[in-house]
């Protein structure tokens, strides 16, 4: 692990791009190692807390520019959590000015109704929702790449503002004519009977 650092420490020196970065929270001290052995051997830097308590605080660190390093793309949030849950911290994460666009993936030991699953995952606008225990190494990989990559594809992209249709001048108003005085006015031609006079009414058929 020593010798990791040190050659990460030595990439970024030379201006060499970092290697990607991905968070834990897990409370079991089992999966917590097994994952962290599974990014090393990856080559993907691990971020990894215990409790959502200690993740919510590296979190408002990063918020307010105290941690330096290459920032996570992918965060593994174990459900159940001392203190503060899973689903809360992916909340957290969602609302960070920095790290509010990474990918989150809930992971749980125990089943969860539909109902409880669209309640976790709405709250922490979780990727993925995933039963322990995890997959293998390589299946492991290829779903979070995917979750990854899936992520990146649906992030908002800003829209281009709708032009601005400016409002039709008004029409200038109908010039008003002067009333003409009696005098001039000209008399009104009276309406012509229709040709031939009055016209004549059928007499009513004999029955």
């Amino acid at each position: 692990a020593r010798l990791y650092c040190t050659l990460y420490q030595l990439l970024e020196h030379a201006g060499v791009r970092p290697l990607p970065t991905w968070m834990v929270v897990e409370d079991e001290p089992d999966i917590y190692d097994v994952l962290l052995a599974m990014f090393e051997i990856w080559g993907i830097e691990g971020v990894a807390f215990v409790d959502g308590a200690e993740a919510v605080t590296w979190i408002e660190n990063v918020d307010q520019g105290r941690v330096r390093g290459e920032l996570p793309e992918l965060a593994i949030l174990d459900i159940r959590l001392p203190e503060v849950s899973g689903p809360e911290v992916g909340n957290r994460l969602r609302k960070s000015t920095i790290l509010g666009d990474i990918a989150i993936v809930l992971i749980t030991a125990y089943r969860l109704s539909p109902e409880e699953e669209h309640a976790v995952i709405e709250q922490a606008q979780a990727d993925m929702l995933m039963y322990k225990p995890l997959p293998g190494m390589i299946e492991l990989r290829s779903a979070m790449d995917g979750v990854i990559a899936k992520h990146k594809r649906s992030e908002p992209r800003p829209q281009a503002a709708a032009p601005v249709t400016e409002p039709a001048p008004p029409a200038p108003p109908s010039p008003v004519q002067p009333p003409v005085p009696p005098g001039q006015r000209k008399p009104t031609t009276p309406l012509k009977p229709p040709a031939g006079g009055s016209p004549k009414r059928q007499p009513p058929h004999s029955k």
